[in-house]
Parts: C-alpha cells; structure tokens; sequence
C-alpha cells in the first residue's frame, strides 16, 4: 500500500508542483504568506483583539471573494443571457449548493476536530484525519455528482419549470455535477490552509478563485457569447485550478499538517458527521427552503417573482460570507484554545466576533435598504416596472434580517468551534427549515409579501433561540482555566 501511494505520489508531484511553483508559489506575496505563519503561536499567544483583525478580517475578504462568482453568475447571465436564464440559475443553484454542501460537512466536520487535536498536541491523530477527510471529499463529489446529473431533468421538472426556463436550469446544473470531484475538494481545503495558519494564503487563494471565475466567465458568455451551462463551466474551472494550487503546500510539507497513510475507522467518521452536521445541516435545510420558496414563487408570481428571489439570494450571498469569514476564521482558533482548555482566551475571542459581526451586518443592512432599485439592476438590468417595484419592496423587508442575524450565526459558530454539534444543529436547522416552513404557513394570506417578510421575522426568531442556548451552557463557557 505504502509503496502504491508513493508511486502515485511521484506521478502527480511532477505535474501540480512545477506549474504551481512557477505561477503562484514563487510570488513575493505567497512566499511571505506561506513562510510567516505559526498557527500554534497565532492562535495562542496573539491578544485577541489584534486576532480578530489578523484572521477575521482576511478570513472576511476570503469568504467574501470564494463566493464572489455566484454574484458573478448572477451579473454575467443577467446581462447577456437575459432574465430567463437569470432565473433558471436561480431554480437550479439550491442543488448545486447541496452537492457542494456535502463536501463541506466532511471539511468542516474535520477542521474543528484536527484544531482541537492540534490544540491538544496530537498531530498524529490530526494528520490521519486530515488525509482521511480529502479522500472522502473526492469520493463523495464523483457519487453525488452522478446522481445529480442524473436526477436534473426530474427535479427542474418537479419545480414546475417547462420548457426553455427548464432547459437552461438542467444544463446549468448538469456542468456542475460533471464537474463536481474537481470542485468541490476546494472548500475542504480553505479550511485546512487556515488551519495551518496559511490565513493570508487563504485570502489572496481565494481572490485568485474569485477573478478566475469571474474571468472565464465574461470570456464565455461575453466575448464567445455561449449559453448558460458555459457560465457553470467557468465557475468549476476556476475552482478546480485552485484547488489543485491549494494541495501544493501539502505535497512540499510547507503546512502543519500532512498527508500520511489513512486508517479509516467508525469513531472518527461519527466525529465528522457530529462537528460537520450544523453547517450541513444549514446548507441542506437552507436550500430546501429556496426550494420550497421557488416552487411557491412560480405559482404564486411566474418567473418575475422568482427572479426577485433570486435578487434577494445574490444580495444575501455577499453579505453571509462576510459573516462567514468573521466568525469561521476564528474557529481554528476558539477550537485550538478549547483543546488547550485556555477558556478565558475563548471567551475574549469570540466577544470580538460578536462585535465584529453585528458592526459589519448592521452597516450592510442599512446599504441594502437605501440602494434596492440599484441593486436590483446590477442583476436584472433591463427589468421592467413590475420586477422593479416588486423587488424594490422585496429589498427593503429583506434587509431587517440582518439586524438580527448576526447574533444567531455567532452563536452557531461558537457552538461548533467548541463541539457542541447539538446546539449548533438545532440553531442552523431551526434558521434555515422550521421557522421559515412555520412562517410561510402563518404568513401565507399575506401572498408574495408574507414570502419577503419571512426572512427578517425567521432572523428574530433565530436570535431568541441563540439567547436561550448561550443562557443554557453558561456554567460551561464561564468555566476557568485549566
């Protein structure tokens, strides 16, 4: 076996590293990235406040750039290809997240626990873990992506969706399920660079993602003039470059961790299921909502009304990464010193990622309020008056969710970072699938404005439940140091 992973090893060495080395790891910026950081001595000694800024902000503009090519999706296909095709990536976005989702349960479930081992100075175990969960990644994005090419016609079709409408979403999903093992490994390994301490590496990967994307993207449907699968073409070419860049430092043993000989067994594939679940379980719920809301929305309002949605989701897809990056870039570091049992340094880490979020949030909620009409138009430029009052209207109750929304996805950040998956579970399930299913039902007589209220009202109810639990484990989070 050891003989058989060396000769493959040496097969794919010659081919990543060179290419890598000569475009991307020989610039200044990358050597200095990958040369200068400790994640050890980051993430136990840095006072934490000038952590927060060190990680979280990066974390932040890396979050924000990695999802960056769905805005690019969104402005590209809205632009050339019309509001047809802007609403048929809409219809079928939720199922490519999902696929995408399930490579992230198994990143996400593994990072917490390889931060907690390392944290504890068990770099074996965090080795094998890591290794583990790269191979499994693969294997699930080759299985998913085939049952999700596969299935695309039945599920466009159960949506509702006829014709060109429907056609466009299958095609557009279709690229993405082909493409699936080559891109879905990436976010895996976002997650290992910054626990290596590769945070800045993170940052300027990810940005390199984001105009790749971007790039291919304008190249494909505004210069080729291409149809829609070509815009998911460019997405999955751009992070699939990246994520063969990403496993470089792993073959050169620049990184803390390392790939070695797996040995699969059933407690650490519980243990990835449990850290990785809430976040899953958020993808998953979260997209079967979007799900739900365009199936009501093609009855309830035709593509226009989906299209709005679709404005709405764009909008909420800048937004959630800074989010994202605030509070996720801080978890190597809360689960390093939880391993540690440095509980007083956990809790000065995460009052600066409560604040952080509800400054960053609430300052975008009032930029979303102000500028519905401009917004809207980035995405669908030749609306006409009916999208455009119906998503001007749409914008402006959209944005009270985040005057809320901050308090609960910390809270959930901070449950996982910490190992309670059950908490974290509960609060991403009951945000992303029970209180909005709860709400279409107490709303429905409202019609298409009990949909925009939803959000905000579900943020309020997240909130409450993040107060209760955080109320519920003080006795563990105020424990002192060891």
């Amino acid at each position: 076996m050891s003989q058989h992973r060396d000769q493959i090893r040496g097969r794919v060495r010659p081919v990543i590293v060179p290419i890598a080395e000569r475009y991307f790891f020989n610039t200044i910026i990358f050597k200095e990235a990958l040369s200068t950081m400790n994640a050890s001595s980051i993430f136990a000694h840095t006072p934490p406040v000038k952590l927060f800024f060190f990680a979280a902000i990066p974390g932040s503009i890396s979050m924000l750039a990695s999802s960056l090519y769905y805005t690019f999706d969104g402005i590209f296909v809205g632009q050339y290809l019309g509001a047809t095709a802007f609403a048929a990536i809409n219809l079928a976005l939720p199922f490519v997240i999902i696929n995408f989702s399930l490579a992230d349960l198994v990143g996400v479930g593994s990072a917490v626990p390889i931060s907690i081992y390392l944290g504890r100075g068990e770099k074996q175990a965090a080795n094998n873990l890591f290794t583990c969960a790269c191979l499994l990644i693969l294997i699930l994005g080759a299985v998913i992506g085939g049952i999700l090419y596969a299935s695309a016609p039945g599920l466009i079709h159960l949506m509702g969706a006829k014709g060109d409408f429907a056609q466009l979403a299958i095609d557009y999903m279709r690229v993405y399920a082909l493409c699936s093992p080559l891109t879905t490994i990436i976010f895996a390994l976002d997650n290992y660079w910054r626990i290596c301490g590769f945070i800045r590496g993170s940052m300027w990967l990810n940005i390199l993602m984001s105009a790749l994307c971007g790039g291919l993207e304008f190249l494909f449907l505004g210069i080729f003039g291409w149809g829609v699968w070509a815009a998911a073409l460019a997405g999955s070419a751009g992070m699939a470059i990246c994520a063969l860049i990403a496993f470089v430092p792993f073959f050169r043993g620049q990184a803390t961790l390392r790939f070695c000989r797996p040995h699969f067994h059933v407690k650490m594939i519980k243990q990835i299921v449990a850290c990785g679940s809430p976040n899953f379980l958020n993808t998953i719920a979260g997209r079967l909502t979007s799900i739900l809301m365009n199936a009501i929305l093609v009855r309830l309002g035709g593509a226009t009304a989906v299209s709005v949605y679709g404005v709405l989701m764009f909008a909420d897809g800048f937004v959630q990464p800074l989010l994202y990056g605030l509070c996720d870039a801080l978890q190597p570091a809360v689960g390093y010193n939880w391993g540690a049992e440095k509980y007083s340094r956990v809790r000065a880490i995460e009052r600066c990622c409560f604040i952080g979020a509800a400054v960053v949030t609430l300052l975008l909620m009032v930029m979303l309020f102000s500028f519905p009409a401009a917004i809207t138009q980035l995405f669908v430029p030749n609306a006409d008056e009916a999208l455009l009052t119906m998503s001007v209207t749409a914008l402006q109750l959209f944005a009270f969710t985040y005057l809320t929304r901050w308090f609960s996805f910390a809270t959930q950040s901070y449950m996982l970072a910490i190992e309670r998956p059950l908490e974290a579970s509960l609060l991403s399930i009951s945000t992303a699938f029970l209180f909005p299913v709860l709400l279409v039902v107490l709303l429905w007589p409202l019609g298409l404005t009990g949909i925009w209220l939803n959000m905000p009202l579900t943020a309020m109810l997240a909130a409450v439940l993040a107060a209760m639990i955080l109320r519920r484990l003080r006795p563990l989070l105020h424990q002192a140091d060891a």
